[in-house]
């Protein structure tokens, strides 16, 4: 598993991207703004006992042990109410997104309080919530410059540059990363995923070989291992990877979640339902019933059982809707969008679009959450335009969509801008625009490589479809709605042979 703050329950869009470390290294207690002798990003706290509980917490989370860390972190705001670091780094591991935002707004309001490092990695983490990524950028650049000898400070640099798929620019920070921490082993953990993004899977094999050998007694690295496989199509070894991480952890619930994606994948879903259901059984909070949940909205999908999935995802918005954890019930609201959509009942998902915005729009999230909410509303409206075949009521959302991508200069909503253009193309037939603009899109998205399948076919190019749709067919990716919606038409078109 790949540090990934909000897994399901963000709102597709709308929180485009998260600092993935806590930063800030255990050599120094100093609130001075400037580096510490060792290079390092300062603590800044006024209390050792809480500077102690903030490195345990750490080094749990860094472990991806979120649910172990929150006692330590808690412990340390309870020692310092004004620890900034620790506000962010109890916001990373919220379980909700309620959480997240309640604890990232304090660690805003806190850092002037901190040294420059930490008030840094906050100011970045909040542009990243607000989809701001120029601004996230130029704070971890600066970031990496103040501190080129911080260990975190690159591993911060080369999450930013794993979110915006820029892969040859994330391995270099990561791999900065491990030689300035050799054992610093979630560093090897995303280099792994890294080069996996990159179609490099001997070297992801050897960075997540090198991970099991720093913690061999973690479940997450057997966990990351196992993922690798499974993207491999490697199905009854990864399953095996997946169990030593249980061995080792029973509570470990990334493992079951990957063991329901390789039974699913081997079209075992009644397998992949119980496993989740073990998921659900020993949830411990509700971030990890809401993944529970979600895991079974995408088996029911990827099974053909979309009415399934919707009562999955009603389940899911339940848990959110309890906490009034709005953020959450807005991403659930788009997930149910979109599977009505595919049913296809798409003036109901254009309701359940609407509510979703609504509910943004509503809630105390900051100016610029509710601009990238609106944004995306046109998104989903211009998509549901395509598939009722109203071209102009499409083109104008997607018009309305690019102005807003262009001035955020954001690079994920230019890959969706692209995505509807060629959806469009697509659906009018103009083959040599829709592969243009595909080629655009952000390609991480199964759905856009078997749209690539379908555009090659049409002008009878055989074998770059049969490529594309065999790329999208073998996605084999962590439970996802996207690649449930085409996996088994890909499938076909490939022959059965995927």
């Amino acid at each position: 598993m790949r540090m990934n703050k909000f897994s399901n329950f963000v709102l597709a869009g709308l929180v485009l991207s998260i600092a993935a470390s806590l930063g800030c290294n255990q050599t120094t207690q100093t609130a001075s703004a400037g580096a510490s002798d060792s290079g390092k990003i300062p603590i800044t706290t006024s209390s050792d006992e809480a500077k102690k509980e903030f490195v345990q917490g750490r080094d749990l989370f860094e472990r991806l042990q979120a649910n172990d860390s929150l006692q330590h972190f808690d412990k340390a705001l309870t020692l310092d109410p004004t620890f900034a670091s620790a506000e962010l780094a109890r916001a990373n591991s919220a379980p909700t997104t309620k959480e997240f935002f309640d604890h990232l707004n304090k660690s805003v309001s806190l850092a002037e309080k901190a040294s420059e490092g930490e008030k840094l990695q906050i100011l970045a983490a909040q542009a990243g919530t607000n989809g701001d990524a120029i601004k996230q950028k130029e704070y971890l650049e600066k970031l990496v410059a103040t501190y080129p000898n911080d260990e975190r400070a690159h591993f911060a640099l080369a999450g930013y540059h794993f979110g915006q798929q820029e892969m040859s620019d994330a391995v270099e920070h990561y791999k900065k990363a491990t030689e300035l921490g050799p054992t610093y082993s979630t560093a090897y953990n995303l280099l792994g995923y890294a080069y996996r993004q990159q179609g490099d899977y001997g070297n992801a094999e050897q960075a997540f070989k090198k991970y099991i050998e720093l913690i061999p007694s973690d479940p997450n690295p057997y966990d990351s291992y196992a993922e690798l496989l499974l993207k491999m199509g490697r199905f009854d070894e990864s399953i095996a990877q997946y169990q030593k991480a249980l061995q080792i952890d029973p509570r470990w619930i990334p493992g079951h979640f990957g063991i329901a994606a390789d039974l699913m994948y081997q079209n075992k879903w009644p397998d992949a339902e119980t496993e989740l259901q073990k998921l659900a059984d020993s949830a411990q909070n509700d971030g990890e019933l809401r993944t529970a949940y979600f895991g079974m909205a995408v088996v029911a999908s990827d099974s053909g059982h979309l009415d399934k999935a919707l009562a999955a995802m009603d389940k899911e918005y339940a848990v959110a809707q309890k906490k009034n954890d709005v953020a959450s019930m807005a991403a659930d609201l788009q997930a149910k969008g979109n599977i009505l959509a595919e049913m296809p009942k798409y003036d109901d998902a254009a309701k359940t679009f609407e509510r979703s915005l609504q509910i943004i729009e509503g809630s105390d999230l900051s100016q610029e959450i509710k601009d990238n909410a609106k944004l995306l509303h046109h998104f989903n409206m211009a998509a549901l335009a395509i598939s009722k075949k109203d071209y102009a009521a499409a083109q104008t959302h997607a018009d309305e969509y690019l102005k807003g991508a262009q001035v955020s200069k954001n690079p994920a909503q230019m890959k969706q801008a692209h995505e509807l253009a060629g959806r469009i193309a697509l659906a009018q037939k103009d083959y040599d625009k829709t592969i243009a603009e595909l080629q655009q899109a952000n390609l991480q998205d199964p759905r856009n490589v078997y749209r690539l399948s379908l555009a090659y076919q049409a002008k009878g190019d055989s074998a770059k479809a049969h490529e594309m749709c065999k790329k999208a067919a073998e996605f084999n990716s962590l439970p996802q709605l996207n690649y449930a919606f085409i996996r088994t038409k890909a499938q076909k078109m490939v022959g059965g042979k995927a």
